[in-house]
């Protein structure tokens, strides 16, 4: 291999690191960030908790939308499935949740080498690590949502929600949240005024949509 072509093959590994390096350095400062937050501000005792990517952390009003039923928000923005899988601990079991809510594998989407059938084997291996500790636990999985900015994935997205609500529909205790068709219009487009800028991350009025879908859904407080 000549000496250029191995420099700039240097200066790749060297760029994929860094930027590697600061979104685990951002996730890891977020798990730091909700650690800290817990010691000032106990947590509910057995909540129903939200986990997942940015569509749950960016739930800003959750507490005001679903406060009855004593919910906990602990997304993470820009999580994919494994960095769910490698904190559960921290994000999940330290709760000891009566219920739990996952949105996760948005982001996977975006990776090339990622199929429908590789982010359904994580999901399932997510889910059986949840079930290894919390056999009894309802869990509720949200379908993967209709963001305009991915539209280039949404072949690849249906295709995995299609996996995603066979293996659920079939497990004990869980409920498949197909939120898909209720963010479109009536013509199967887009409803943008439902998104941010970004088209990825939602408005009010998106949340509304999930909030009206999920709460049938929720289990009542233990209280």
């Amino acid at each position: 291999m000549k000496p250029l072509t191995i420099k700039i093959c240097l200066l790749l590994i060297i760029i994929c690191n860094v930027v590697y390096g600061q979104q685990r350095g951002a996730f890891d400062a977020d798990i730091r960030t909700i650690q800290t937050y817990d010691k000032i501000y106990k947590a509910p005792d057995h909540p129903i908790l939200f986990v997942g990517s940015s569509s749950i952390r960016k739930w800003d009003d959750m507490q005001e939308a679903l406060g009855s039923y004593k919910v906990l928000n602990r997304g993470i923005g820009g999580a994919y499935i494994n960095d769910i899988i490698d904190n559960l601990n921290a994000l999940v079991f330290a709760y000891k949740p009566r219920q739990i809510v996952l949105y996760v594998g948005e982001n996977d989407l975006a990776k090339k080498e990622e199929t429908p059938d590789t982010i359904l084997n994580r999901t399932i291996r997510l889910y059986q690590l949840i079930r290894a500790k919390l056999p009894d636990v309802p869990v509720i999985y949200i379908g993967l949502k209709p963001s305009p900015v991915r539209d280039q994935y949404k072949d690849k997205l249906l295709a995995t929600n299609k996996l995603l609500q066979q293996f659920f529909t079939k497990q004990q205790n869980v409920a498949y949240l197909n939120v898909y068709p209720l963010m479109l219009n009536t013509d199967g487009s887009y409803r943008k005024e439902i998104f941010q800028n970004d088209m990825l991350h939602m408005k009010r009025n998106g949340y509304a949509i999930w909030e009206q879908a999920i709460k049938p859904l929720l289990t009542k407080t233990d209280n």
